[in-house]
């Protein structure tokens, strides 16, 4: 099978663009964790990070693979803090991530995983508007769930920037839906806690507020940021909104399961070494 560098490069796509993405396709491809990107262009041209990033999209869809919603990364100031950002970022969800809710993730499918609660939105209306409100959101989502997003990064020891970390589908991984959809009648998001366990340890703790204030004005950001690209959010996306507490690294044989009040649980299980390989 030919790798991703044996392709011929898009025209009018710059080398060093083709060379990042070639190297987290590689990554992902041979389980083999590669440098950091943002080596190869300036630190902090966050610009040309979305450009890898939609030209690996584009490899994917190519390939098959069908784009289903988005998640919004960076949504802790903490973490914004960390990287230098003011903003969050955004990937984007193929249906191939998706894990049954209960389920479990084959070994060796993730580089290193790290495993985060959050609020997803499933939409039943479009949102184009470049200045999306939390009205508009509101009425466009058909309902809420409770996720787990899967994080994982296919550069070296999680060594990222914003560069390194946008250029990689911010950092997608694998994700878990509940499956006793919520109508948003009547739930405060901002108000919501969650508490997220490993087995029986309790490792990430959190409150609807602490997701940019709260979940709907996440999906708003990035309604509102996608709709300025001229690729807007549409009825039927998942919409992954953001942590709710700190990620916790994840191990063979781990079992996670996060409950947020007003919405239910959702479980997910890694499969010890030797298994589902």
């Amino acid at each position: 099978m030919p790798t991703v560098t044996d392709r011929v490069p898009p025209d009018g796509v710059p080398p060093a663009v083709v060379k990042a993405a070639d190297a987290l396709v590689e990554a992902a491809r041979t389980g083999s964790a590669c440098p950091p990107v943002r080596t190869l262009f300036d630190e902090g041209d966050i610009e040309t990070a979305y450009v890898v990033q939609r030209l690996n999209l584009q490899r994917g869809q190519a390939a098959g693979r069908r784009i289903i919603g988005r998640k919004i990364g960076l949504t802790s100031p903490a973490v914004q803090h960390q990287l230098g950002v003011d903003q969050p970022d955004f990937g984007a969800l193929f249906a191939d991530m998706a894990v049954p809710e209960g389920g479990e993730v084959p070994a060796r499918r993730l580089l290193q995983p790290k495993v985060e609660a959050e609020v997803a939105l499933v939409l039943g209306r479009d949102l184009p508007h470049r200045q999306c409100t939390v009205v508009d959101v509101l009425r466009a989502t058909d309902f809420a769930l409770p996720a787990l997003e899967i994080v994982d990064s296919r550069v070296k020891d999680w060594d990222i920037s914003i560069v390194d970390t946008v250029a990689d589908n911010a950092s997608s991984g694998l994700f878990v839906l509940g499956d006793s959809p919520v109508p948003l009648t009547g739930v405060n998001l901002r108000s919501v806690r969650m508490t997220m366990t490993r087995g029986s340890e309790v490792v990430s703790e959190g409150t609807g507020a602490d997701c940019l204030g709260s979940p709907i004005n996440a999906a708003a950001w990035l309604a509102s940021a996608l709709a300025g690209m001229g690729d807007p959010l549409r009825a039927g996306d998942v919409v992954l909104t953001g942590a709710l507490g700190p990620m916790a690294p994840a191990a063979p044989g781990d079992v996670f399961e996060a409950r947020i009040s007003n919405l239910g649980t959702v479980r997910v299980g890694f499969a010890a070494e030797g298994e589902n390989q």
